[in-house]
This record gives C-alpha cells, sequence and structure tokens, in this order.
C-alpha cells in the first residue's frame, strides 16, 4: 500500500472516532431541536378553581374596646384616700377616691339647720293664713289684709323649697367626695395621689370597660370586602400567648395614603394582650373561589413567589403569584387565570423562555432525576 492510502485511511479513522465522541457526549434526555437550542421534559397541569378555606392575615394595635375616663365631679378638695391601682379590676359603684369633706359636713349642718327655720315659719305663716281666711269669712277682715297673710304664706313656702335645695345640693356635693367607678373594668392608668388638691372636671382614672380588649387589625383593601362581622379570628404575638377573636365592626372607611382598611376584632377574655401591644390576626373568611395549581409547581424567584406557565407550544414564562392558601398538595393563588398550563415537574430546572417538551409526569420526574443527577456529577468530572 501506498504512502498516500495509508493517510487517507488514518484520516478517516480519526473522523470516525470524533463522530463517535460527539454521539457520546449528546447524551442525558434532552433532545436537539432546529437551530440546535435543547429542550427540556417536563410534565404540565391546568391551573382550576375551587372553593377553599381561606385566612385573611391582618396587624395592628391592641386598644381597649371603650375607654372610660373617671373624673372629679366636685372640686377644691384634698384627697384623703386612693384605693385603687394601675391593673386592678373595679366594679360600677366601687369607691376609687375619698376627698375631705369636713368643711362640707360643717354646710349640710348649717343648711339643715336654715331647713328647720324655714319649716317653722312655713308654719307660722299657713296658721296666720288661715285665720284670715276664717276672719275674711266671718267680716272682720278686710281683703288687703287676707291678701298679705297669702303673699307671707307662699314666701315662707318658697323659703322652705330654697332651703332644702341648698341642703340637696351640699349632700350631692358630699356623695360626690366619694368618687366611684362609673363602670365596671380595668383601671389601665391613675394620676391621682394621696393629699393632692382636686379640681373638678380633672381626670383621675382611665379605665377600659368590662376589661373588653380588642385588635385594630390593618386589611388590605383588596381583601376588605371579604372580612364580615362575626368572622372568628388567631390572633398572635411575639409578646403573649396565642388567643381567639371575633370580628366585631368593620369600618367602611379605606385610608387614602395607605390603602387599608380597619376590622375591630374583640380579643377572648382572659388573654394576656395588653393595650398598646402589636398582634396579628388570621381572619378565618370561609370557603372563597380560588384558582388552585400543585403545590409543586410554585417557585420562588428573587424571593417572589410564581409559576412557569406555558406561553406558547414549547416556550415556558415565569408568572409571578400570590400565595393565598397553601397546602401539601394543592396551593391557592392570586395573580394566575384559571386553565393556564403550569409546569409541575421539571419546572425547578427552567428559566424564562426556555424551550421545553411536555410529557407524563414520570417522564418528567426521570428527566429531573437525571438532570440533577448530572449536574451534581459535573463538578466531580471536571477535575
Amino acid at each position: 500500500m501506498s504512502i498516500k492510502l495509508r493517510s487517507r485511511w488514518a484520516a478517516a479513522a480519526v473522523l470516525l472516532t470524533a463522530t463517535v465522541a460527539v454521539a457520546a457526549c449528546g447524551g442525558g434526555g434532552e433532545t436537539t431541536e432546529k437551530g440546535g437550542a435543547s429542550s427540556q421534559t417536563v410534565s404540565v397541569q391546568t391551573a382550576t378553581t375551587e372553593n377553599l378555606g381561606r385566612l385573611v392575615t391582618a396587624s395592628g394595635t391592641v386598644s381597649a374596646w371603650e375607654e372610660v375616663p373617671v373624673g372629679a365631679e366636685t372640686g377644691g378638695l384634698v384627697a384623703t384616700a386612693v384605693y385603687v391601682d394601675e391593673g386592678a379590676y373595679v366594679r360600677q359603684g366601687q369607691p376609687l377616691v375619698q376627698m375631705n369633706t369636713a368643711l362640707l359636713d360643717a354646710q349640710v349642718r348649717q343648711q339643715q339647720a336654715a331647713v328647720q327655720t324655714a319649716e317653722a315659719n312655713a308654719a307660722r305663716d299657713d296658721a296666720a293664713l288661715a285665720r284670715a281666711q276664717e276672719l275674711k269669712e266671718r267680716g272682720f277682715l278686710s281683703q288687703a289684709s287676707l291678701d298679705t297673710a297669702l303673699a307671707n304664706q307662699r314666701a315662707s313656702q318658697a323659703n322652705l323649697a330654697s332651703a332644702r335645695a341648698a341642703l340637696a345640693e351640699t349632700r350631692t356635693r358630699q356623695s360626690q367626695a366619694t368618687i366611684r367607678a362609673p363602670v365596671s373594668g380595668q383601671i389601665i392608668s391613675r394620676s391621682v395621689t394621696r393629699g393632692q388638691i382636686i379640681s373638678a372636671g380633672t381626670e383621675l382614672f382611665r379605665m377600659v370597660r368590662d376589661g373588653r380588649l380588642e385588635l385594630d387589625a390593618q386589611v388590605p383593601e383588596t381583601e376588605l370586602a371579604l372580612v364580615r362581622s362575626g368572622q372568628s379570628a388567631q390572633v398572635t404575638s411575639s409578646q403573649a400567648a396565642p388567643t381567639t377573636g371575633t370580628v366585631r365592626i368593620v369600618t367602611p372607611e379605606v385610608d387614602a395614603q395607605t390603602r387599608l382598611g380597619l376590622a375591630r376584632i374583640s380579643l377572648a377574655p382572659g388573654s394576656a394582650l395588653r393595650p398598646g401591644m402589636f398582634a396579628r390576626a388570621q381572619i378565618d373568611v370561609g370557603a372563597q373561589p380560588a384558582t388552585v395549581v400543585p403545590t409543586g409547581a410554585i417557585l420562588y424567584r428573587n424571593n417572589r413567589a410564581g409559576v412557569f406557565v406555558m406561553a406558547s407550544a414549547d416556550t415556558v414564562h415565569f408568572q409571578p403569584v400570590t400565595v393565598v392558601n397553601r397546602r401539601q398538595d394543592r396551593t391557592a393563588v392570586s395573580g394566575l387565570q384559571a386553565g393556564a398550563r403550569v409546569v409541575v415537574d421539571g419546572a425547578g430546572f427552567l428559566n424564562e423562555g426556555d424551550r421545553v417538551r411536555v410529557a407524563t409526569a414520570a417522564a418528567a420526574r426521570q428527566a429531573a432525576t437525571e438532570r440533577a443527577q448530572a449536574q451534581s456529577a459535573a463538578p466531580a468530572s471536571a477535575h
């Protein structure tokens, strides 16, 4: 054989070896499409609409259901005793503060004497009028004298009524010197001390009526229509044990700046929450129509939840969504139309605009497993 012929055979052998090597490197579960772009094997399911139980999450500040200020109706007296402190539970009518009544006691005794004097004068003038009327009937007394007796009797009755009114006023001030709880509830603030001269109208305590607290929960305007009076809620706080509550009222106004509405949630009695605390609530708004996708289709890209949807017959698009209710196998989302075809198996290896080949779930899972094994082996083979 000539040298030239042997050279041609050697070149053919090299070409055949290279072709076999290229073919061997092309395996691994991916197919080559026109233009040289590879497509991944995935499974696809259709987003459906289901009625699922939904929880609306809200947060806000714990406040009193009704705050009642307690003040003094009479003033200028010294507080001689303070019976309660902050945090105490009191009953309606229970004494809270006692003021010095020595001056009022003296005024009461003085006015009692004035009443007795007025009563005596009224009795005298009543008798005088009776005698004058008798004499007038017999013709022994003029009409002018009778009119004078009648005027004196009326003046005595007026003086008696005035004295009694003055006595009643002082006795009222005397009773007001003992400041009592206007309602039952818990004392949350105190601003009076023993020895203080109390002015009329000064706030001495602030109470939570019946000890009832509520959470002023701020609800996004997009979910405000779902919240109704009477719905139950679970309330949690980092500073207190979880408790339950019931939506008392949903205010009709939405804040123009924050786009948040307000749901007032009455808290269960005996909770460890205190006015001013921050808390979160999950309000059970009942079964609501929702777009549902397989939980395995939910991915997180750039800290945002989303799914890959079929943009065409063989390409995908990442669609951001909001998770409404997550379960083990199915997840309710917003931001996705029912009927959309979402990628389930193999979604974790996709990027925006990738080309895919739709297969059965088993085939897609097998392809995903092989791809994961290939990626984990790649660093080892590189050495």
